[in-house]
């Protein structure tokens, strides 16, 4: 559980995906897809359909999925090559220390028999400790022990760079305690939100019957924790008001918590999760920690016991005997997201142990899958990318020469990680023993959680990567100012070393650009090229971005999934800004591209045609009404059709390259929005 304010890191996807190799035999399909394309549709009046309509209708959504997308596709493919390396090294004779942990965590995870056979008991020394807390004090060491196990329970608690030194690593103290996704979902009034609270508690009281409660108790104890949660709920920010880095940063001494906060020993709670001595720290949202006092004096004892209980078992259902994965399936899966089925366990298991021992299972993957060729082609289309916003920002009209001048030396000092770590995790003293699934995750979790504790007061490491190899995703961070391309992502549909620059600039290009100018979006322009958080902007520069910014956020707006769900404009603010400018930097880049080599007509395509194409068929997507609904209200991600969409009418180069008049749906003339 890595401890980063989510929404201060910018990722491409909206939930992470995972890739795979070149020449392992399986099935590719091609970046660029003729047949995905809908010749019935018009270009000016959907692209998003005309790209993907055919691949659309061709892919409904399997079971035991709740969307399926091109990526999904490789993400599928990815899970085979994994699952090979990880059972090859539960079988490996004389494996080496690594490829023992892998093989033994696998194999465990995998182990159904002596999981159900198990029961509870691996659990009960944790559920003893909670069902001896007597007053508020004693759940200071519960609390403790419960973070190092990764439960998300009353608040969080780890490291992070200082917003204001990005030199120095500090402790963060942040909301937290949620069982639904996000805190608006405990106060929105719309029919599905008022059935989703009430699935929620029902849900609830079937894993407290699960767990040992009396039946006629758990409806009066389920609504009693829900009771407390909405309680933390209302004392939260939401996820948009989160997207202000101003509004995430308080540092405070350590003094100044604890007065916030009396009923809970903050001392005690530092010395338990071992965290090295601080002066200072991050109180994320102080006006939850003032609630939290008063939820602690006014919550009955066995209310806090109950909760506590919950969220321990639930944190590792998939390890627990089947009623409990089946319960947390059924609410969490079945009824939140709309999937059908449950997923075979090894696709579980091999995302347990890709999540728990990433960079163990790393090594194997970059070793079987990943060649310098792909690294030495992506670092040279990041250097085009580059070059092609440094040419769009000196160009901006509504932007000073001062704070031009600023945001190319920010720029100019983005740092590239492509591919994997320089420097492989060490897992040593992370024990896995075979036979123990539950107990080898609860260690995982201690091992992670310890190991982001003790960052606090070292020297940042930047070289450190926040997703496995193996991920098909990207991000670019603020606070470090770099742009992270894992392996899994050089792959079609995002690049395809078949394919011809053209496609290649439209996917793989709009990437780079995507994370590049996530540095100078609503959250990324307030850090400076340190990584500081520092206003750098002259005040009519911030004035007129803020101005452009305003454009994107009604325009999203606009866009609504059936049921009456809109998107939420400034929640996706900083996605919709990489998008769009993303992808009009990788059109100047392909554009210089030409410039040097003629790229003709290709399958009835011309270059910029296909450019489109290759941006459009990324996105490719099915997804269920419920995953839709609900990356609607929580994610920063615009659905599919909507990125895509939401993008080209915003180009005047898409209306040339398709011949679009004025006044069809993909053309937004004078009214286009754009910033970079």
């Amino acid at each position: 559980m890595t401890f980063r304010h989510a929404a201060l890191t910018g990722a491409l996807l909206s939930l992470p995906v995972s890739l795979s190799a070149q020449s392992d035999g399986l099935k590719l399909t091609p970046g660029f897809d003729l047949s995905a394309i809908d010749r019935k549709a018009q270009p000016c009046d959907d692209f998003y359909q005309y790209a993907c309509g055919t691949w659309l209708a061709n892919n409904p959504i399997p079971g035991d999925q709740s969307s399926w997308g091109r990526f999904s596709e490789l993400d599928e493919r990815n899970r085979t090559i994994l699952r090979g390396i990880l059972e090859k090294a539960g079988t490996a004779k004389n494996p080496d220390a690594n490829t023992k942990k892998i093989g033994d965590y696998y194999a465990s995870c995998m182990d159904e028999k002596t999981i159900n056979a198990k029961g509870l008991t691996p659990l009960k020394p944790e559920l003893d400790r909670i069902a001896a807390i007597k007053t508020p004090q004693d759940m200071t060491s519960v609390i403790a022990r419960l973070h190092l196990l990764a439960v998300n329970v009353l608040f969080n608690f780890s490291s992070g760079q200082d917003f204001k030194d990005s030199n120095a690593v500090i402790g963060q103290a942040d909301q937290g305690g949620l069982g639904l996704p996000e805190r608006d979902y405990y106060f929105r009034t719309d029919a599905k939100a008022v059935d989703t609270r009430k699935e929620y508690v029902a849900h609830l009281e079937r894993q407290m019957v699960l767990m040992g409660v009396p039946a006629a108790e758990a409806a009066r104890r389920a609504a009693a924790v829900m009771e407390l949660e909405t309680a933390l709920a209302q004392a939260s920010l939401d996820v948009t008001a989160r997207r202000d880095p101003n509004k995430v940063y308080h540092l405070m001494k350590v003094g100044d918590l604890q007065s916030l906060n009396d009923s809970f020993n903050w001392n005690r709670y530092f010395t338990l999760v071992a965290a090295p001595k601080m002066d200072n720290l991050n109180v994320a949202a102080p006006d939850f920690f003032k609630s939290q006092e008063a939820l602690l004096k006014k919550m009955p004892i066995e209310v806090w016991k109950d909760y506590l209980s919950i969220h321990l078992v639930a944190a590792q259902s998939m390890l627990l005997p089947t009623a409990f994965d089946q319960e947390n399936f059924a609410f969490f899966s079945k009824y939140m997201r709309g999937t059908k089925e449950q997923q075979p366990r090894w696709k579980r298991c091999v995302q347990a142990a890709d999540g728990d021992l990433g960079e163990a299972v790393g090594i194997a993957y970059v070793e079987q899958t990943f060649g310098k060729e792909g690294k030495d082609r992506m670092l040279a289309m990041v250097k085009n990318l580059e070059k092609a916003l440094g040419d769009d920002i000196q160009k901006l009209n509504w932007m000073t020469p001062a704070t031009k001048e600023k945001a190319m030396e920010k720029l100019h000092t983005v740092t590239n990680k492509i591919g994997y770590p320089d420097k492989w995790r060490d897992y040593s003293k992370l024990r896995i023993v075979r036979g123990d699934a539950l107990g080898n995750s609860l260690r995982a979790n201690e091992f992670e959680i310890s190991r982001q504790i003790q960052k606090i007061n070292k020297p940042v490491d930047r070289g450190e990567w926040f997703m496995t190899p193996p991920t098909v995703n990207a991000y670019y961070d603020p606070q470090m100012n770099n742009i992270n391309f894992p392996a899994g992502i050089l792959q079609p549909p995002f690049f395809d070393k078949n394919a011809d620059d053209a496609t290649n600039y439209g996917a793989i290009g709009a990437v780079i650009g995507h994370e590049l100018t996530h540095g100078f979006d609503d959250q990324g322009r307030q850090f400076d090229p340190k990584g500081n958080l520092q206003d750098w902007w002259t005040e009519a520069d911030a004035k007129a971005f803020e101005e452009r910014a305003q454009c994107f956020v009604k325009e999203y707006e606009q866009f609504e999934l059936p049921g009456g769900v809109h998107m939420n404009g400034k929640l996706t603010l900083g996605e919709n800004t990489a998008d769009n400018g993303g992808l009009r930097v990788a059109m100047m880049a392909l554009m210089d591209s030409l410039a040097a080599k003629a790229l003709g007509t290709k399958d009835g395509f011309t270059p910029e045609q296909r450019f489109f194409l290759g941006w459009g068929q990324v996105w490719c997507q099915n997804q269920t009404p419920e995953v839709q609904r609900l990356q609607a209200q929580t994610n920063p991600h615009s659905i599919s059709r909507f990125r895509v969409n939401g993008v080209v009418q915003n180009m005047p180069e898409f209306s040339n390259a398709f011949g679009c008049k004025a006044g069809q749906p993909m053309v937004k003339g004078a009214d286009a929005c754009r910033v970079w």
